[in-house]
């Protein structure tokens, strides 16, 4: 790397692309920046999206005792009376150590930080304004764009921060709603809607389109749906929004279809934008798409100027923290020129609602597409003797193979557990594995892991035994029984 730069790599934003690319480059003993806007690292992923959420979640199904209800009736509960101030005790320590944890890997990887609204103002130069009001212009050969996204704010929500509010704004509430109306049946939608619903708030979910999470397996969305239903969810799919109208002591959705829905609060979480506004990067001739996101090459990450690299969610789908991680890993080792292994085909998809659901691998509507033969296997949670254990009345995991090769092709899961289970299908799946594997195998018992020695041997037995499966008989006792089976004429001729 040259000299004539500050650096060899500046990265803008510390979310999880931002910080695998900086201890990439940090571990390759290169000279690294991350320039945050925000005081504290992170990125959205641990201040208002992904940690948060989910540890929000977990917080619900604690207090609410919502894991124990099977047991022990609906009315049961850890705690009597939950507040907001209950739901964010665990949030701040987790935040806490999450910030603690990266600012001493960065530290330890001797990378630099800087807090400061990064904007370009030449091919290799970039210039940060602080909030003391101060600005700073630094040089580098390379770099990665990973600002991530920021909430899609449209004219027609009245967002006052305490009654209507947006995905961001939604955890620093004051107070637990009695009722909750949520726009967008999306992944952030549909997680908080569940969550709240397991705290017995009354909770809407309205989505404009006729299905929701169409990328998950229909299947699937079908055992969700009726599990959320079952929960409490008031689900209004094919439901456009007319207006929105803050009443002060409620606020009022009105429907295209005629329909009022009226609630203490409403979260507007339908989309999200890229966080590339304040880039300037026409400086640098790089054009977003009309949500703000940047196009790459998704084997490397480098964008149309190839010395600029976007990895996380700014380059879009899947827009997971886990893949974000991967992308930034990558973009880091090609930027400084360092061989890497290639990203695995196969990743899962985690959607921690209540219930959980998690994907890897393709769909039974994708495979039908594509016209390629296959078989399903499907387990019930409640069919384990760990789903009795822990009192489960729902889940399911379902397997998809090919009746050609045997492989697995795809593995839904939605209920307790999913998102961690989901793991040993992308292992058979990246590692090319059949559905002899699950046969074959023992798994812990017992365990919700059994589920896919269940859900093999259900697709197994419908399966058409490979030749080198077959039993094959000795030859003397394969010529008795031929011998046996001749007609009485023809064994007497034979006998001659």
């Amino acid at each position: 790397m040259s000299d004539e730069f500050d650096y060899d790599l500046i990265i803008i934003g510390s979310g999880p692309s931002g910080r695998a690319a900086a201890i990439q480059a940090g571990k390759l003993h290169r000279r690294v920046l991350v320039i945050d806007r925000k005081d504290r690292l992170g990125g959205v992923s641990v201040h208002t999206g992904t940690i948060p959420s989910k540890t929000l979640r977990e917080t619900v199904l604690n207090l609410s005792g919502w894991r124990e209800r099977s047991f022990y009736g609906r009315s049961y509960r850890v705690k009597d009376q939950i507040g907001a101030e209950d739901l964010k005790a665990r949030l701040h320590m987790t935040l806490d150590y999450e910030v603690d944890v990266l600012e001493h890997q960065f530290n330890r990887n001797h990378v630099d930080t800087l807090n400061g609204l990064a904007k370009f103002i030449g091919p290799n130069e970039v210039e940060v304004a602080t909030e003391a009001g101060e600005t700073t212009r630094l040089t580098a050969e390379k770099f990665l764009i990973s600002t991530g996204t920021k909430t899609y704010r449209p004219d027609y929500v009245p967002f006052n921060g305490r009654t209507v509010v947006d995905g961001d704004e939604f955890l620093e509430m004051a107070e637990i709603p009695r009722s909750l109306t949520v726009i967008g049946a999306g992944v952030i939608g549909v997680e908080y809607a569940t969550m709240f619903s397991a705290l017995d708030v009354r909770v809407t979910l309205i989505e404009p389109r006729e299905t929701f999470l169409d990328f998950i397996d229909k299947t699937l969305i079908q055992d969700f749906t009726h599990q959320i239903r079952e929960n409490g969810v008031d689900l209004r799919l094919g439901s456009a929004v007319e207006s929105i109208e803050d009443r002060g002591e409620h606020v009022e959705v009105i429907l295209e279809n005629g329909r009022h829905v009226r609630s203490e609060m409403l979260l507007f979480a339908a989309g999200r934008m890229g966080a590339t506004s304040a880039l300037n990067l026409e400086a640098v001739g790089l054009k977003t798409d009309h949500r703000g996101r940047l196009s790459v090459d998704r084997k490397t990450y480098q964008t149309a100027v190839p010395h600029i690299y976007a990895a996380g969610d700014v380059i879009g789908h899947p827009s997971l923290a886990s893949t974000s991680l991967q992308q930034g890993r990558v973009a880091a080792c090609h930027a400084l020129e360092t061989p890497t292994l290639p990203e695995s085909p196969w990743y899962p998809y985690g959607i921690y609602s209540v219930p959980e659901m998690s994907t890897c691998g393709m769909s039974e509507e994708e495979l039908k597409e594509r016209g390629i033969p296959y078989e399903v296997g499907v387990a019930r949670f409640r069919e384990t003797s760990r789903g009795h254990i822990m009192g489960l009345e729902h889940g399911m995991l379902k397997m998809l193979f090919s009746l050609k090769t045997r492989r697995v092709l795809g593995v839904q899961i939605v209920g307790e557990g999913a998102t961690e289970l989901i793991h040993i299908a992308q292992a058979v799946l990246n590692l090319k594995g059949t559905v002899d594997y699950f046969v074959q195998n023992t798994f812990n018992y017992p365990t919700l892991a059994e589920a896919y020695k269940i859900a093999g041997l259900d697709a197994f037995n419908r399966m058409p035994i490979p030749e080198e499966f077959k039993v094959k008989k000795p030859a003397r006792k394969a010529k008795a029984e031929a011998k046996a089976e001749l007609p009485p004429a023809a064994d007497k001729k034979a006998a001659e």
